[in-house]
């Protein structure tokens, strides 16, 4: 009898051993996973154009083993835009980093409190505080394109779009002129509302990011660029010589931006 409650308590011991190694091994798993890199990319267009300008980046991102989805936004108002975004970050299956070009920036500044989002990628983007809308700080920092009269054309219900007498200098001055060409006359109206909405939450002052500024850019004056990532803390690369366009004419030092990103975000 002795014996037999010796073995028992001996089988006691060892599952209870067992078990404890097995809850503390399902414990370190996520620590485990904590600074693995972000493999989920999600990236959103700005003003004017749409998400197929992303192919570039997409094909590098993609090569490299990345999981990348593109936002195609209505573009008719700023909450239809995040949430449009938010529908698009439901849908990932773990971390992710949310890149923004251009109004883009403005999107994924709101929408970047998502809890799927790890860090977020500035291209050539505006990136206002809550309260704050990328109209009115564009004035105090004016761009090319904002000093001109005849650039920016708007309709009778009020969208706008850039004049495409125009578009393959000041947008795209550093794209093939068939390509800016095409781009100009394919261009989806912008409702003028989404560049004067204050924002309602402010990402990226809780969380990494990663700014890229356009050397040369005509529609973002490159100082509004470079303001609004030192305020946000984040790490900066500035590519000389870059149009707006710069997602696109420099696809691979974009690319390497935001892995760069996905590789630090969780760390």
């Amino acid at each position: 009898m002795k014996r037999i409650l010796q073995a028992a308590s001996v089988l006691a011991l060892s599952a209870g051993v067992f078990a404890s190694a097995g809850a503390m091994a399902q414990n370190a798993a996520p620590a485990a996973d904590a600074h693995a890199p972000v493999r989920n990319i999600v990236l959103v267009h700005g003003a004017w154009v749409d998400g197929s300008g992303w192919k570039p980046v997409y094909d590098i991102l993609t090569r490299d083993g990345y999981h990348v989805t593109m936002v195609q936004e209505p573009l008719t108002s700023l909450e239809g835009d995040v949430a449009a975004t938010r529908r698009v970050l439901d849908l990932q299956n773990g971390p992710t980093i949310l890149v923004g070009h251009s109004y883009g920036g403005s999107v994924i500044t709101e929408a970047g409190v998502h809890t799927n989002v790890a860090g977020l990628v500035y291209v050539a983007a505006h990136a206002p505080n809550v309260g704050e809308d990328e109209g009115a700080l564009g004035k105090k920092t004016p761009s090319f394109l904002a000093k001109q009269t005849d650039a920016v054309e708007k309709t009778a219900d009020g969208y706008t779009y850039l004049n495409p007498a125009v578009f393959s200098k000041d947008f795209a001055a550093d794209l093939p002129l068939r390509q800016a060409t095409f781009e100009s006359r394919s261009q989806i109206l912008t409702s003028a509302q989404v560049f004067t909405t204050p924002l309602t939450a402010a990402a990226w002052t809780s969380k990494p990011s990663w700014g890229i500024v356009a050397g040369s850019d005509k529609i973002i004056n490159p100082d509004l660029e470079r303001w609004y990532y030192e305020r946000a803390h984040s790490h900066i690369t500035v590519i000389p010589g870059a149009s707006h366009s710069v997602y696109e004419s420099k696809p691979q030092q974009v690319a390497a931006v935001i892995e760069d990103a996905a590789k630090h975000a969780v760390q």
